[in-house]
């Protein structure tokens, strides 16, 4: 049995998506694949990003692809890497970006629950994937679901920013209100495309320069355990 459950301030925008056949067969999909295979996160962290970020505290939304596929990476936040765990070389490149930005030394650990506790949603399009095989739960009813959640976000009244990094983030542009809310783009923070407008883009003070300029506080981009 599949024990995925959203938290209570989600619950209540998404209850719909919950219901649709295609979150039926996605759950068939996920108890079928973990009998048989690795599957990360653990089920437990699977809703992370919502757990740590509820829907009206919701600030910025910053969207990944597919969860980190090596054993004890990935914890439910796009980017993020649980403690102890060496630092994927995205994660490294958006540190270096932070060091070049705002001046924050590149720190040892990867685990970005500090951002998501003040209002970011780490989001990944894609919340599963098999031990090893990139982008192996593409295509399941995980875009679905992501696409509603970036949608609920866009309804919200206050302005958000949406941060997108990369070609894949930028296509969920079609569902953002740029007239309401902020957008930040750039190429992604992978070593195949950071030198192509990842590095010197300054993410981090544009979007305290947008929060700042609808009357919110800055994010604290210090990692903290």
């Amino acid at each position: 049995m599949l024990h995925l459950k959203l938290p209570a301030s989600w619950h209540s925008v998404l209850a719909e998506e919950l219901d649709k056949p295609y979150f039926r067969q996605l759950e068939d999909f996920l108890i079928e694949e973990r009998q048989t295979q690795t599957i990360y996160p653990p089920e437990t962290d699977v809703f992370s990003a919502f757990e740590l970020t509820s829907y009206d505290k919701v600030r910025v939304l910053l969207l990944g692809q597919d969860p980190y596929h090596d054993r004890n990476q990935a914890h439910g936040l796009c980017f993020s890497v649980k403690p102890g765990i060496k630092l994927p070389r995205s994660l490294g490149n958006i540190y270096k970006e932070l060091k070049d930005d705002i001046g924050l030394e590149i720190p040892e650990s990867g685990y970005l629950v500090n951002w998501a506790k003040q209002g970011i949603l780490m989001l990944n399009a894609v919340l599963t994937v098999r031990s090893h095989e990139a982008n192996s739960h593409k295509n399941k009813g995980w875009e679905i679901f992501t696409d509603a959640v970036i949608s609920k976000v866009n309804d919200k009244s206050h302005p958000v920013i949406f941060v997108l990094w990369g070609g894949y983030a930028q296509k969920k542009l079609k569902l953002i209100d740029t007239t309401k809310h902020a957008v930040i783009q750039s190429a992604h923070p992978s070593p195949l495309s950071a030198r192509n407008g990842f590095f010197g883009s300054k993410p981090f003070s544009a979007i305290n320069s947008a929060l700042l300029k609808h009357n919110q506080p800055e994010i604290d981009w210090k990692i903290r355990e």
